[in-house]
Formats: C-alpha cells, sequence, structure tokens
C-alpha cells in the first residue's frame, strides 16, 4: 500500500488480523519494511501490525532535498493519521531507533511503550565523518561498494554461515536503496543528538543490544536506557541487527515487556 506523507510517497504494509493494540516497527539504514517479516508474522495475530519504508528506502520515494530525523518522525506521525492509529507501541532498530526516540519525544501521548534496539541517542562529533564519508562513497560508486563492510557489522559470521537465504535478502535490500536516499539519511545521522532530552520520556521502555555489535556498541544502548527511567536493557548474543540474529529471543523479550502493558 502507498500514502502520500509530506509529499513522499511511502510504502508500508499493515497486518491487523488480529485486531489488538498498534504496534509499529521501524528499520534501519539501508533495509526496509521486509526485516520485520518474521516478528511481523509472531504478533499480527494479537496486534494491529504497522511496517513501512522510511522516505528513501525500499519503495518509499526518494526527497530531492535534506531531512532530519525530526522529519522522519513526522512523517511516522502523518501515517498513524492517515491510518487512524491515535496511538501505538514502538520499535525501531538503528536507525529506527534514532526515529523512535525523535517520536516518542515529539509525540509522548501517541506511543504506549518504547522499544530501541542496537541505537543511540546521539552522534558522536568524532563519528560524524563517517557519515560524510559513507554519503560520499555511495553518491561516487553506489551501493555494491558497501555491502560486504555493512553486512559484517550487521551480522556475525556464524548467522551468516548458517542463515544464507536471510542473509541474501538483507543483502538484496540493502544494494537496492537509492544512493540518494542512503547517503540523505547518513546526513541526517550525522546531525541526530537527543541524549540530553532522554529524561524527558515517561514510557515504559525496554532496549536491546547485540553483544558484537561493533557499529553501536552495547554501551551506547545501555546508555539510553540508564537515561530514561525504569527503562529495561537486555543484552542478546548478535550483532548490529539483535532483532534478526536473535528473532526468536528478541520476540519473546518484546512478548513479555508488552503483555505487562497493554
Amino acid at each position: 500500500m502507498q500514502l502520500n506523507l509530506n509529499g513522499i510517497d511511502t510504502r508500508y504494509v499493515l497486518d491487523n488480523e488480529g485486531g489488538g493494540p498498534w504496534l509499529t516497527f521501524i528499520h534501519q539504514l539501508g533495509g526496509d519494511l521486509s526485516v520485520w517479516d518474521q516478528l511481523a508474522g509472531y504478533f499480527r495475530d494479537d496486534f494491529t501490525v504497522l511496517r513501512y519504508d522510511v522516505r528513501g528506502h525500499g519503495a518509499s520515494a526518494v526527497p530531492r532535498s535534506p531531512f532530519s530525523i525530526k522529519d522522519l518522525a513526522d512523517d511516522l506521525a502523518k501515517l498513524l493519521d492517515a491510518l487512524g492509529a491515535p496511538h501505538t507501541h514502538l520499535v525501531g532498530m538503528s536507525m529506527g531507533g534514532m526515529i523512535a526516540q525523535q517520536f516518542a519525544l515529539d509525540h509522548p501521548t501517541r506511543v504506549a511503550t518504547l522499544t530501541l534496539a542496537d541505537t543511540v541517542a546521539a552522534t558522536a562529533p568524532e563519528s560524524r565523518a563517517v557519515w560524510d564519508q559513507r554519503a560520499a562513497a555511495v553518491r561516487s560508486g553506489g551501493m555494491a561498494a558497501l555491502a560486504p563492510a555493512t553486512l559484517s557489522r550487521w551480522l556475525t559470521a556464524d548467522f551468516q554461515a548458517a542463515h544464507p537465504e536471510a542473509v541474501e535478502q538483507i543483502r538484496e535490500v540493502l544494494q537496492n536503496t537509492a544512493p540518494e536516499g542512503y547517503a540523505l539519511a547518513c546526513e541526517a545521522l550525522r546531525e541526530f543528538d537527543v541524549h540530553e532530552r532522554l529524561n524527558e520520556i515517561r514510557l515504559p521502555t525496554l532496549t536491546v543490544a547485540g553483544r558484537h555489535d561493533t557499529g553501536t556498541p552495547p554501551s551506547a544502548t545501555q546508555a539510553i536506557a540508564n537515561s530514561i527511567q525504569g527503562a529495561q536493557y537486555e543484552l542478546l548474543e548478535a550483532a548490529h541487527l539483535a532483532p534478526v540474529e536473535e528473532s526468536h529471543r528478541f520476540a519473546a523479550l518484546l512478548e513479555t515487556f508488552l503483555e505487562t502493558r497493554v
């Protein structure tokens, strides 16, 4: 399904067999809504599950001008408005976790619970150049050159060897991401910083990190939990895409977390 949000044609998938509370998943940089296929299948009998492609990713249009994480959070607000969802449980991974944090700060009454996986509350000054380099790399050479290093950060070697079909799907989505959409998102991530506002979040919060995540150290995700009153922190045996690599464990954690708050 497609909707125009803030001038951007946006793809979304809604699974509402259960007709229960809304549960929204937000994907990572260089991903799309398909990264949540397994988890959506797990939760759709009890929740109204929403997934969508962030602007510039998947089948959503590439904008013609720069945008911020705040703009991406506003896209989500417009999507929920269009679908008639007053509030939702919110799950974000990596870039999706940044969007989820921003959304929770901008629209706190619309978030029932907040789940943040493998993410940060701010881009450190020493890391800003990395995002500029990645943006420049894909603008000059396309997405293929980034794929090997990206996948090695996203998934452990053991997982890649044991689940080649899952890895190939993730690789294909990454390589098919529009270079300009990816580059603009890199520049948005470069500017992201909400760490001084995290104590404003008064929502039930679950944070999850991968022990073997070299791109986003677990300490960064744990720092978010430490800054949000009552937040829960869990460490999984995974790399950056912990909800994918440890999908059964992540689903169990999320199910337990949601059960106590629905």
